[in-house]
């Protein structure tokens, strides 16, 4: 299942980054990322393309390029795209308006869309300037320097201005700091004062080293830069704050999926869409790419897998609970993207974002005519075998399909593939009789199992669920002729089977051993199709569930 190994592959991960330290800040093992790729030939060119800003609506992307036909040696650029899954299109330069024949660089657009910053090297300097506009569809207007206020002497580069446009980080070589650059914030009391005198981000985030282009994100809780000595590239390192009122914690490198290679394939420039889910990033040389600088992106993946037994359910959502208001890093999954210092709500609605769903497959076959019996919840579309028959008004719920008994059955693509996994089945059925199947997992690797059928002797409910186990044989027939729910749950020790909403067995010993069923299901047939297991009847509104129903949830589907 692919969930699974998406989460095989994220485990791998956690192991691999908490087990190092690159660039003397050590890396936060409660997130991932996923795989990385280049956001195209209509961003990135046989020039260099850089330093990306993505629109609060994710929908519009500025980034620098010193591709031909531009005013200077870089200019701003932008595309946009449909939908934030679209293709982004075809690139545009802002225009002289904004650009400037020496270098207009590292843009950062504000939530309203309605102001961009960058720095820029017109009239000899390093600054940082302003341009607005009235509207998100109005021309940009004349650039405005930030003034001697915000700029300084030295070097201004890389701002990011926050979500509610009163900060402004950006890095500066002016004196006063740690390193060559440091991070600076400057402040504003509402966005028509004036930016205040800028102040130092201190050692806990800058260094003796290169600390640069830092980008805060939406919520303003997280801060990503570049860092590193001034002999070797740098690494892209985050850092978080519980709120906006509270000081920077001590940053994190973002760790190896990011920053591998980074002496050979240069890394830097961050930008975090305004949802928390996906970093931009600058790339040198990256395999792949189109020019000496592109801009790629990777799926920012919380580790949910708290305990590490490659699931994400109930017992992770327990270990959530014990750690409820407390500083543990482990649950503290959001804010995206990588949490505010208390495992409160937000992670809890973060952690069941990514839980399984329960209801895996449904098919209620009311259709009334086609060779198709639709999955209405997990896509698993059946495909009519033989010659069965839709009774539209026949069925308990609606219609049901009726089977001869000789050929007819039902075959869908479902893999239950997961050792212990927790699983439910239930159908209603009217007809059959003994030896005769309902619900089969079919033979593929040689570990097929009948998941209800009717005993070969009794007629009574039987599974072979966690074949080669012995059958579980209830004393309930279910091959009289009239309506019946039957139901069976596995709740990763103990089989239960149930007939018209109650018990009717149980394994007595908990199972100990347990094989994966890896071939397609049948409804109203057996794993060999062997003559004598076809279903003679009708059925109806098969489900299965990733979960052991309770005897309640499952008397409820009887009513």
């Amino acid at each position: 299942m692919k969930w699974l190994n998406d989460y095989r592959m994220r485990f791998v991960l956690i192991g691999f980054v908490a087990a190092i330290v690159l660039g003397g800040r050590a890396a936060k093992a409660d997130f991932t990322f996923g795989e990385i790729t280049n956001l195209g030939p209509t961003v990135n060119t046989g020039a260099s393309d850089a330093a990306a800003s993505l629109s609060a609506d994710g929908l519009t992307l500025f980034f620098s390029s010193n591709r031909t036909g531009g005013m200077g040696k870089w200019d701003l650029c932008m595309v946009t795209r449909e939908t934030v899954d679209g293709d982004w299109g075809p690139a545009t330069n802002l225009g002289p308006t904004v650009n400037h024949s020496s270098d207009d660089w590292g843009a950062s657009i504000s939530t309203d869309g309605l102001e961009l910053y960058f720095r820029s090297g017109r009239n000899n300097q390093n600054d940082l300037l302003v341009t607005r506009r009235e509207t998100i569809n109005s021309d940009w207007g004349t650039p405005v320097n930030l003034g001697p206020t915000v700029n300084s002497a030295a070097k201004d580069a890389y701002p990011s201005i926050s979500s509610d446009g009163l900060e402004l980080y950006f890095s500066s070589l002016r004196s006063g700091g740690f390193g060559r650059p440091d991070i600076w914030v400057t402040q504003r009391l509402t966005k028509d004062d004036p930016w205040q005198a800028p102040v130092n981000l201190g050692p806990t985030l800058n260094t003796a080293g290169d600390d640069y282009a830092p980008d805060i994100t939406d919520d303003g809780l997280t801060l990503i830069f570049s860092s590193g000595s001034p002999t070797e590239w740098s690494d892209l390192c985050a850092t978080t704050r519980r709120t906006t009122a509270d000081p920077w914690r001590e940053p994190f490198n973002l760790g190896p999926v990011i920053n591998a290679n980074k002496n050979v394939n240069k890394i830097d420039y961050a930008d975090i869409s305004p949802d928390g889910t996906m970093l931009y990033i600058t790339c040198y040389n990256r395999p792949g790419g189109y020019g000496d600088f592109d801009i790629w992106q990777a799926p920012i993946i919380p580790i949910v897998d708290f305990n590490g037994d490659m699931f994400v359910d109930s017992a992770d959502m327990c270990i959530m609970v014990d750690n409820w208001g407390k500083d543990e890093p482990l649950c503290d999954i959001a804010p995206m993207p990588f949490g505010d210092g208390i495992v409160d709500i937000k992670d809890l609605i973060a952690l069941a974002e990514h839980l399984p769903p329960a209801f895996l497959a449904h098919w209620e076959l009311d259709e009334t005519e086609g060779s198709i019996a639709y999955d209405s919840v997990g896509g698993h579309d059946g495909m009519l075998n033989g010659n069965p028959l839709w009774q539209p008004a026949g069925g308990k719920t609606g219609g049901a399909i009726q089977l001869d008994g000789i050929d007819d059955y039902v075959s869908a693509d479902f893999v239950w593939e997961i050792w212990k996994m927790k699983i439910s089945a239930s159908a209603w059925i009217k007809g059959g009789a003994p030896g005769q199947v309902i619900i089969s997992q079919a033979d593929g690797m040689g570990y097929g199992a009948a998941w209800l059928y009717a005993d070969s002797s009794s007629g009574t409910l039987v599974t072979r669920l966690m074949d080669p186990q012995p059958e579980l044989v209830s004393e309930s027939v279910i091959s009289d002729g009239t309506w019946h729910h039957i139901g069976l749950v596995w709740d990763g020790s103990y089989r239960y089977l149930y007939v018209d909403g109650a018990e009717v067995a149980r394994d007595a010993a908990a199972l100990n051993y347990t094989i994966a069923c890896d071939g397609g299901l049948y409804l109203g047939a057996g794993k060999y199709l062997d003559a004598g297991s076809f279903f003679s009847g009708l059925i109806d509104d098969v489900r299965i569930y990733r979960k052991a129903l309770s005897a309640e949830e499952i008397e409820a589907l009887t009513q």
